[in-house]
Order: structure tokens, then C-alpha cells, then sequence
């Protein structure tokens, strides 16, 4: 008897049926939809002076109820200052995602752990990589003809070996194909094929709104083409993209047709680029999106609802795009980044052979990180 009036109740009454399938946008007292809302807690670029710039990526995600911080940045004692400075308590956090190895995202995860040593993060599974690894042992060949203790395990191996994690008490759940993790949120997870970076694995964050998607992306190495081309098969409404879009060395005409493909093709709402999308992409995405470009500098924030805008955007004295004083900070700490890469090229080349096939990968990995 209960069970059926429950459900003439659910009939009569549809709204109740659609709670369980709700998408990620909350509702305020009165009924009135809250828009999603994007914080930058690291980057190179950004106006206030209280917060140290460097060269990464992090964000919080806020999102009907949920916290969300995407990636952790360079250096755990910046990522520490930035949040303390921002009122940002990463103690309280529904999940983490990293969008993948690079040490420019992933740099600041002692800290994390520092005051959240148990929250969720999501990670891309790569074969043998810093965020662990796994495979069924039926992967190696055996031969039973030999004696027990020239045996892996003794001839008695573990159904699933598992391999070790430079975070090894944290809790990592690897990702290794798109997903839904809650509700209206999708983890989008492709294969670079691209020179520098060919077969690295990245995350990025898809959030399925009233709106259309909202996709957050560390560095785009496998394209932010095929990024946003993934995420529309999910929901071809693309309301924003934000974050780094690895354009930083890439020429004119490259940069044209992506930001034309983000416009044309794909019909963009809003951008809001940071990181590595670098200088002249951030130029070529201004002029091809006018008003519906969004400043996304250290230290901003923006909504995503039905019509996306920086937060503070009605001060006159609120940046539409970067400044002088943005592009000074950003071309700085770019090449204090290129210098690093640099110097650790130089490290392996005074120990390495004459053979220049295995330095020349050597550089053009190091090359390819941002």
C-alpha cells in the first residue's frame, strides 16, 4: 500500500522524478537557479596583488552543492598562500580532478593532502604512472616447468598487481575512459597524439547544465577540438570552455583555425582561456568572441549560467581581457618555466652518449609540457 501511493504521488507530482536525474545547477530559496561558478586559484596572470603568480593551473568548480578542485597547480606552498589569501578551504571539497601528470597541475598535491588526505581524486590510468597503475597478471607469459622460487609470486600470483603511487596513502581512482562520476558530471578522457606529449592521458571536466556544457580543461594536449568534439557527443550545446587550451608556441594560422573551430563549428557560448593558451591566442580568442570573452586571470571568478559573466564584471574597472601588467607577469613566469625545462635538458645532455636519437625525445617531451 505504501509502495503504490508513493508512486501516485511521483506521477502526479513530475518534478520529483526528475531529482534524481538533476543537472548541475542549484536552486536557491525562491526557486531561482544558481549558475555555476569558476574560481582560478592558480595561474601566471591575474590583478591582485595579495596573490603570488606562477606558472599552472588550478580551479574550483562550485556546482549545484558540489566543490570541485580541478588540478593543484605548480608549487604546494603558492597553491597554500593563493587559497589562504581567497577564503578557498580545500578541506572542504566533494572531489579532486587532475587533469594529468605534468608537474604544472599536479605540483601543489601536498598541500591538498596537507588538509584533505582523504578526499576523492579522480586521475587518468597511464601505464605505470604517478598516480598508481594496475594490471590483471594474466598480462605476463608464464612456464610452469620452473622450480617455485624462480617464479613471480611463486607461481601464485595476485589476480590484479597493483603498482605504486607517488601519493600512496591518498585516495586515487583512476580514470581511464569518458565517464559519468555524478550526475550531470562528465570526465572526458582522450590520448594525445600530439609531437611532445604523444600518448599522454588527460582529464578534463565536462558539466552537462540547462545551459549546455561547461568544459574545464588543465592543458589540452590531446586538442581542444577533439576535447569539446567529445563533450558534444554528450550534449552538443557547449556554453563555455575555460582554461588552458596548449596554444602558447603554436603559429597564426593554427591558432586561427582552432579558435574559427571553437566559433563555427562547434558554436561556442562563452571562453574563458588561462594558462598555456598563450599571449596570441589570447588576442585571436578576444577578437572572435567579443563580449563573450571572459577574464579569467588568478584570482577571478565567473558564473556559467544562461548568460556567463565575470563576477564584479559591472565595475568599470573590471578587465575584459589581459592587461600590460597580466602579459608582464605571464611572458615572466613562462620563461622561468622554459628555463627549467632548460636546465634539466642540459642535466641529461652532459650525462648522455653521443647518440642523439633518445635526447632528441628527451627534448621534445620537455618541450611539450605546460
Amino acid at each position: 500500500m505504501q509502495r503504490r501511493t508513493l508512486i501516485a504521488t511521483a506521477l502526479a507530482s513530475p518534478s520529483l522524478l526528475l531529482t534524481s536525474c538533476a543537472s548541475p545547477t542549484s536552486t536557491a530559496a525562491g526557486g531561482v537557479a544558481v549558475p555555476a561558478r569558476v574560481t582560478v586559484l592558480y595561474d601566471a596572470f591575474g590583478r591582485d596583488p595579495a596573490l603570488q603568480k606562477d606558472w599552472g593551473y588550478s580551479a574550483l568548480i562550485e556546482t549545484a552543492g558540489r566543490r570541485i578542485l580541478f588540478d593543484t597547480g605548480n608549487n604546494a606552498e603558492v597553491l597554500a598562500k593563493n587559497t589562504r589569501a581567497m577564503g578557498v578551504d580545500l578541506s572542504k571539497l566533494d572531489f579532486v580532478v587532475m587533469s594529468h601528470r605534468h608537474g604544472d597541475h599536479m605540483g601543489g598535491m601536498a598541500h591538498l593532502l596537507s588538509v584533505n588526505p582523504t578526499v576523492k581524486i579522480y586521475a587518468p590510468k597511464e601505464g605505470f604512472g604517478v598516480y598508481g597503475f594496475d594490471l590483471p597478471s594474466a598480462f605476463y607469459r608464464k612456464d610452469d616447468t620452473l622450480p617455485p622460487e624462480q617464479r613471480y609470486f611463486d607461481g601464485k600470483p595476485p589476480g590484479v598487481m597493483r603498482f605504486g603511487a607517488a601519493w600512496p596513502g591518498a585516495n586515487i581512482q583512476l580514470v581511464d575512459k569518458t565517464t559519468q562520476v555524478e550526475p550531470g558530471v562528465h570526465l572526458i578522457a582522450l590520448v594525445s597524439d600530439k609531437p611532445g606529449t604523444l600518448e599522454l592521458r588527460e582529464l578534463s571536466l565536462a558539466l552537462d547544465t540547462p545551459d549546455g556544457m561547461v568544459i574545464v580543461v588543465g592543458c589540452s594536449h590531446p586538442g581542444i577540438d577533439n576535447i569539446v568534439k567529445a563533450a558534444a557527443a554528450i550534449n552538443p550545446r557547449i556554453n563555455v570552455v575555460a582554461g588552458g587550451l596548449h596554444l602558447v608556441v603554436a603559429k597564426d594560422p593554427e591558432i586561427q583555425g582552432i579558435v574559427e573551430g571553437l566559433r563555427d563549428t562547434y558554436r561556442i557560448g562563452y571562453v574563458a582561456p588561462g594558462h598555456c593558451t598563450g599571449e596570441p591566442t589570447f588576442t585571436a580568442l578576444k577578437t572572435a568572441f567579443g563580449a563573450r570573452y571572459l577574464y579569467a586571470g588568478l584570482g577571478s571568478s565567473f558564473e556559467v549560467g544562461a548568460t556567463p559573466r565575470a563576477l564584479g564584471a559591472s565595475d568599470a574597472t573590471a578587465p575584459t581581457a589581459l592587461t600590460v601588467a597580466d602579459l608582464e607577469s605571464y611572458r615572466g613566469l613562462y620563461a622561468v618555466s622554459g628555463e627549467r625545462r632548460r636546465r634539466l635538458f642540459a642535466a641529461v645532455q652532459a650525462s648522455s652518449t653521443s647518440d642523439g636519437a633518445y635526447l632528441g625525445r628527451v627534448a621534445t617531451s620537455l618541450a611539450g609540457c605546460c
